[in-house]
């Protein structure tokens, strides 16, 4: 049989053949051979047009998959230019309103200039119609009973119209966040609010789920708003017109140790629209807008929720296309003046709310659909579980609600840092986690808490710090005591012996969220004993660690490091007791006066230790980059070894303070010269005088020319020569007979080796080195001594993040003083990069 003659099949045969396809779309010769030997009604056909018929259903199989995600795309697209021209018309309404309060404002300026008398009404009515347009405050109706379902029902329309004022109208000035940009495979359209009573957010978009799903996800406010510590309905009232009414009260976690929670008594109104659409909408019951009165707030502040909600309209194709408005006044009277831009700030209402409502739907959307899969077999929902414990954990450890059982220990005369315990975990552990309870001694958990301002130190930077450089502030004897809590003898660690394990740590990727600004992770700590004794605490140890908000460009994102110790076993229900860090920033509006006389913190802890900086670098900087830092650090204890771990608490967690403090001095934008400096080693020369001895004695022993300028040339010059090379360039301690440590690194030295100046000071050379590497090195050392340099072969190293590095060449000079001593060693890595 010919075959590139055209074969017409038979039914049957077709059914045959999608068998097969069914079970291996692409078939071997062998398997299509023997497909023909026992399937009789296919003997009749030559094997290459066998062949031929998989070829082209494959190819039908692959243009149908990219016609469904084109027609996909497509309906995105057709609802987004849907939302898009609705935002348009939007705008077009609002600038005519502009237009209208630009012209009466100029006639009634007119007339008041032109007038004779000093009658100050028509001052009057410009401002109060501008606030009017603004802030438009609900009609009274004194007349009317608001706490009989007539009255609430009445209260829940005039809700849900000033609400749709703002989802789709111009009640609200919205401004368009920066880097928000709409599309399919966005959020879609972020503003927030400029000029109006409390902060405010609104965001609109698409989802692949139905509306009836939206809805019922968005109702479950806890299970996306990592704030919320509780929502109790407390009366449901039918209304006539197939709605709901629900009675709520709200209470969401503080967001610093400084300033206590916020709660709300509101009312939440479900129904829909002509057109199809859902609709929640919600606002705060008060004596304005009458009600039942809720619960007393007796440890939190009773904050106001305008009128908020969502919008769910059902796209056509499938699908919602979503409008969030969340507008609330969080009384930033009453808190200090320094943290007010906390509660004043558009921006971390939009991130922390309006867009962690979007980014949780699209989750539960992608997931559903099959598009995510996640490593290590466990299901989605476990993982989003383990997620929110581990927040849930670290808020209540930083509120410390009293009906949590949490009671505040005496101090020990220095209030920076605060001890609470609670001796009755089971109110704030699940039930089913809480398994340290059940243990003869447990006596409790001890909490050890602190905040402190931070300046010039961008978030994300510092938590991404925090996440990859461990061992520069965390403390292996503390993490061994941790650790040990969990087994079923467990206090074998009675007070951590603080910087006596070194350890290093391997991170395990478990999921991260669809627009990866939080990923969840198993860290492994690998322990190192130097001593028999030690040999108990020198087991590897693991953590669960939950990170967010690295992405630095996120305009008032939240970042998060926020672990806790596991076993080896790490089962779905494993008991977890939550630390870390929390670095909100703080964006004051510019128009406040206060934003001159922010405290810097920073520069007030560095005082008490004696720290000192360079004359004018304070008062030069800008002040518009500052974020409040919170630490909460939780132990388990045994009665009779309460006090003993509150000191040990204590102290680690003031040692932390330092430790962050350094890393934000470090990793804070300054001079180049003072960022050169290795602050902790002593007796180091200056950076520039370092720069020039690293060139001369390069030029000196080898001949040729480390940078294009003279080494005589300007100091800062050949400084910033240096620091910008290409090549790796670093120095260390010259001693072979202990390990050398280094000392200074250029940008390049820093960037292969994963550190910052102030890590770096802690990497050995012989742990960078492979053993090969040791091995040249030891034996080109006693020519470095007396010749001055030598070039060593191409190696591998490892970065102290452990991924390996190749490089073609290194040189190795003696690094000489202007008294011709050897100051230290200095190592040039030729075209490294990373395998």
């Amino acid at each position: 049989m010919d075959s590139s003659k055209y074969v017409r099949y038979t039914p049957e045969q077709v059914e045959a053949l999608e068998r097969v396809y069914a079970e291996c779309p692409k078939p071997t010769s062998l398997k299509r051979h023997q497909l023909i030997r026992e399937c009789s009604i296919l003997s009749n056909i030559d094997p290459k047009q066998i062949k031929v018929w998989f070829q082209n259903r494959r190819c039908r199989e692959k243009q149908r998959k990219e016609a469904s995600h084109l027609q996909t795309v497509n309906r995105k697209l057709t609802a987004m230019n849907k939302l898009l021209m609705e935002e348009n018309d939007r705008l077009q309404k609002h600038v005519s309103h502009l237009v209208y309060d630009n012209g009466f404002m100029r006639q009634q300026l007119h007339t008041q200039v032109n007038s004779t008398t000093t009658d100050t009404c028509c001052e009057s009515v410009v401002v109060s119609g501008q606030q009017q347009q603004q802030n438009p405050m609900p009609q009274h109706h004194p007349q009317r009973d608001a706490n009989s379902p007539a009255g609430l029902l009445a209260i829940a329309e005039e809700t849900l119209t000033e609400f749709l004022g703002k989802a789709t109208g111009t009640a609200v000035d919205w401004v368009q966040m920066i880097g928000m940009k709409p599309g399919p495979e966005s959020i879609g359209i972020v503003a927030v609010s400029r000029n109006c009573n409390g902060v405010a957010a609104r965001a609109c978009g698409l989802v692949s789920l139905e509306p009836m799903k939206v809805a019922e996800i968005l109702k479950d406010r806890p299970s996306w708003y990592r704030d919320c510590r509780c929502l109790d309905i407390l009366n449901v009232i039918p209304t006539g017109n197939g709605g709901t009414i629900e009675l709520i009260y709200l209470q969401t976690y503080a967001p610093t140790t400084l300033a206590p929670a916020r709660d709300f008594w509101t009312l939440r109104y479900t129904t829909s629209l002509e057109d199809g659409s859902l609709v929640i909408c919600e606002r705060s019951l008060t004596s304005n807008t009458g009600g039942p009165v809720g619960p007393p707030a007796t440890s939190s502040v009773r904050a106001k929720m305008l009128p908020s909600g969502f919008l769910i309209r059902p796209c056509e194709g499938g699908g919602s296309i979503i409008h969030i408005v969340d507008h609330i006044d969080l009384d930033a009277c009453s808190v200090p003046e320094v943290l007010r831009p906390l509660y004043e700030s558009s921006k971390i209402l939009a991130q922390k709310m309006t867009m962690a409502a979007f980014r949780y739907i699209r989750q539960i959307a992608q997931e559903t659909s099959g598009e995510i899969q996640y490593a290590g077999g466990r299901q989605p929902a476990v993982l989003r579980a383990f997620s929110q414990r581990l927040c849930r954990g670290f808020n209540n450890a930083v509120s410390g609600f009293i009906d949590d059982g949490w009671t505040i220990m005496g101090s020990d005369g220095v209030d920076d840092v605060t001890i609470a315990v609670n001796s009755s975990p089971s109110k704030f552990l699940d039930a089913q986690y809480n398994t340290l309870s059940i243990l003869p001694t447990f006596g409790g958990v001890l909490c050890a808490r602190a905040s402190m301002l931070l300046q010039d130190v961008c978030p994300a930077l510092l938590v991404r710090f925090l996440r990859e450089h461990r061992s520069e502030w965390a403390d292996y004897g503390v993490d061994a005591y941790s650790s040990a809590s969990l087994k079923a003898s467990p206090y074998a660690v009675p007070c951590a012996r603080p910087g006596v394990f070194p350890s290093s740590q391997v991170i395990l990727p478990l999921a991260q969220t669809v627009e990866h600004e939080e990923f969840l992770e198993v860290v492994r700590l690998e322990g190192h004993a130097f001593s028999p004794e030690d040999i108990a605490l020198s087991r590897d140890m693991y953590l669960l660690q939950l990170c967010s908000g690295v992405e630095e460009n996120a305009t008032g994102a939240c970042a998060q490091l926020v672990f806790a110790h596991i076993d080896e076993s790490f089962g779905d229900d494993a008991p977890l007791l939550p630390s870390g860090f929390s670095v909100i920033p703080l964006e004051p509006k510019s128009d406040s006066p206060s934003a001159a006389r922010t405290l810097d913190l920073a520069s007030t802890l560095e005082a008490r230790t004696g720290g000192t900086r360079p004359a004018g670098e304070i008062e030069g900087r800008s002040y518009n980059h500052r974020s409040v830092l919170t630490i909460a650090f939780q132990f388990a204890f045994e009665n009779h070894y309460r006090e003993n771990v509150a000191a040990m608490a204590r102290q680690y967690v003031r040692s932390i303070v330092g430790s962050v403090q350094r890393v934000a001095m470090a990793i804070a934008p300054s001079r180049l010269c003072s960022q050169l400096t290795p602050k902790s080693f002593p007796g180091s020369p200056e950076a520039v005088t370092l720069a020039r001895w690293i060139c001369r004695s390069y030029k000196n022993h080898t001949g040729g020319e480390l940078l294009q300028v003279e080494s005589q040339a300007a100091g800062d010059a050949v400084l910033k020569q240096l620091w910008h090379h290409t090549d790796s360039i670093m120095c260390c301690s010259v001693k072979m007979n202990d390990s050398a440590v280094f000392s200074f690194s250029n940008q390049a030295g820093l960037d292969m080796l994963e550190t910052t100046l102030i890590a770096l000071q802690d990497i050995m050379l012989d742990k960078i080195l492979d053993e090969a590497g040791r091995k040249v090195l030891l034996s080109e050392f006693p020519k470095i001594m007396q010749q001055g340099f030598a070039y060593l072969p191409a190696g591998l190293c490892v970065s102290s993040m452990g991924r390996p590095v190749s490089y073609e060449q290194a040189v190795a000079w003696k690094v000489l003083n202007d008294d011709n001593s050897s100051h230290c060693l200095a190592f040039m890595f030729t075209n490294w990069s990373f395998i």
